[in-house]
C-alpha cells in the first residue's frame, strides 16, 4: 500500500509540473478536469494567453489532486465564458472545417 501511495505522490508531481510550465509559459491556466474511464482523466488548460492544452493524468483522483496543488481555477465544465477565452489559430480552423468537408483538402 505504501508503494503506491508514494507512485501516486509522483504521478501528482509529474503534472503538478507539467500544469506549472504551462502556466509559466501562457502566462498563468485555468482547466478543466474529464474523466477518461480507465485511461484516466484529462485536464484541458487555457492560458492567460488564450493558447490551450492539455495533460492527461493516471486517475481523476490525481488529477484533482494536482490542479488544487497547481493553484489554478478548475472549471466544473469547458462551456461558456471559459470556452470563450480559448484563441484558436489556422490550424484549428482548417481541421474544423475539414472535418466539416470530409477532411482536408490537398493542395497539388
Amino acid at each position: 500500500m505504501a508503494e503506491t501511495q508514494q507512485g501516486d505522490e509522483r504521478a501528482v508531481g509529474r503534472v503538478v509540473r507539467r500544469i506549472g510550465a504551462f502556466s509559466k509559459a501562457h502566462g498563468g491556466a485555468e482547466g478543466q478536469v474529464a474523466y477518461l474511464g480507465q485511461r484516466g482523466a484529462r485536464i484541458v488548460l487555457v492560458g492567460g494567453d488564450g493558447d490551450w492544452g492539455d495533460v492527461v493524468a493516471p486517475s481523476y483522483e490525481i488529477a484533482e489532486q494536482a490542479v488544487a496543488k497547481a493553484g489554478i481555477t478548475v472549471h466544473e465544465s469547458f462551456d461558456g465564458e471559459f470556452a470563450g477565452k480559448v484563441r484558436t489559430g489556422p490550424y484549428e480552423w482548417s481541421r474544423m472545417a475539414g472535418i466539416q468537408v470530409g477532411g482536408p483538402r490537398r493542395k497539388d
